[in-house]
């Protein structure tokens, strides 16, 4: 029974972190529902012991244990797998980003070169300038 009782807690206490960090903006909401889900499932198991074991006599897994570790094997590979994917996407952002401010910086030299090469050159004087 204290195991259970510690799930709930832990699942209290996990919603709690979560939500504070969404209201004060440290955690993304896309991130924050993977761990809600979480805490709601730790909390449901807390709640119900016994859903884990019905999961364990249908799955044919001689231990609830063995359920729980496998479940958060493939919990860790999902978020790593996840967290890749949205790495390689803020890479390719970066070297974009990298690319343009490039491009941009050859052509503020280019246009700064233009500029200092008119300001050299000397002030022609017009005929119709009343200058004396």
């Amino acid at each position: 029974m204290t195991i259970a009782i510690t799930g709930i807690v832990l699942a209290v206490v996990m919603l709690v972190v979560v939500f504070t960090m969404l209201l004060t903006r440290r955690l993304r909401e896309k991130y924050a529902t993977l761990w809600i889900v979480i805490a709601l499932a730790m909390l449901a198991l807390g709640i119900f012991p016994q859903l884990l074991l019905g999961l364990t006599a249908l799955l044919g897994i001689v231990l609830p244990a063995n359920l729980l570790f496998a479940m958060a094997i493939l919990l860790l590979l999902g978020v790593s797998l996840h967290l890749s994917w949205e790495q390689s996407q803020a890479e390719d952002e970066i070297r974009r980003a990298a690319e343009e401010l490039a491009i941009l910086r050859a052509d503020h030299d280019a246009l700064l070169r233009r500029v200092s090469a008119i300001e050299a050159r000397p002030v022609e004087h017009r005929p119709d300038d009343q200058t004396a």
